[in-house]
């Protein structure tokens, strides 16, 4: 009788071990992951602005998939370079694995944990494609919606343009094209991240000081 019921304990104790174990390795595998928080919005919502004051004071490493597109696309001898310059002419978005490749390769080369991913993902085939992908290689933490009209971004980009930005998608033309498959493409990604409660909404019409103090107040809240 002792012998089974010693049987049963040493059972027991080994079940829950592993119960333990499992849980801690699943706990330091999410550690280790990185931190991911999504920045979308319009063109000329001011992403990058608030972006490069997250940065400044919360030491994260500011990725844009539109910023690697572009470097990609300069990069000498780039097997995507031809493809990515006529999708961001024509404003339509880069083919999902391209996007995924480079911001994965940014993050591992990386010495930082914690990363603001501005831009992405904009459509349904970005989404498939980074939950494909990511999904089980980050953690995402929150999903930061700065919300501006139309007209208002589309002032600031071609203030942006006049002033030299070098962005060949900062004329009107372009944008139109960009403002079409941001409301047909990102709005409803925006909405499938707000219906599992990940998304906070900002208002980026104000000045940049006035959304920062917004956006502080949401980084430290997480």
């Amino acid at each position: 009788m002792l012998g089974v019921l010693g049987r049963c304990v040493t059972t027991s104790n080994l079940l829950g071990l592993s119960r333990t174990s499992y849980s801690i390795s699943r706990l330091l595998s999410a550690m280790t992951k990185p931190n991911v928080i999504f920045v979308l919005g319009g063109p000329g919502a001011g992403k990058g602005t608030q972006c490069a004051k997250i940065v400044e004071n919360f030491g994260y490493v500011h990725l844009s998939a539109g910023d690697l597109l572009r470097a990609e696309r300069k990069a000498p001898g780039s097997e995507f370079g031809e493809l990515i310059e006529h999708h961001i002419t024509n404003g339509t978005i880069v083919p999902v694995e391209i996007t995924c490749s480079l911001l994965e390769r940014a993050m591992n080369e990386s010495e930082k944990n914690d990363f603001l991913i501005d831009g992405f993902p904009r459509n349904e085939d970005n989404l498939t494609g980074w939950n494909k992908a990511m999904g089980e290689k980050v953690n995402l933490k929150r999903v930061l919606f700065f919300h501006c009209s139309q007209d208002v971004c589309t002032e600031r980009c071609l203030a942006r343009g006049a002033a030299g930005s070098g962005r060949t998608d900062d004329n009107e033309e372009s944008l139109r094209k960009r403002f079409v498959t941001y409301e047909n493409a990102t709005m409803p990604i925006i909405r499938y991240y707000e219906e599992k409660g990940f998304v906070t909404q900002i208002d980026a019409t104000r000045t940049p000081e006035e959304v920062y103090a917004e956006v502080e107040t949401v980084l430290k809240s997480l």
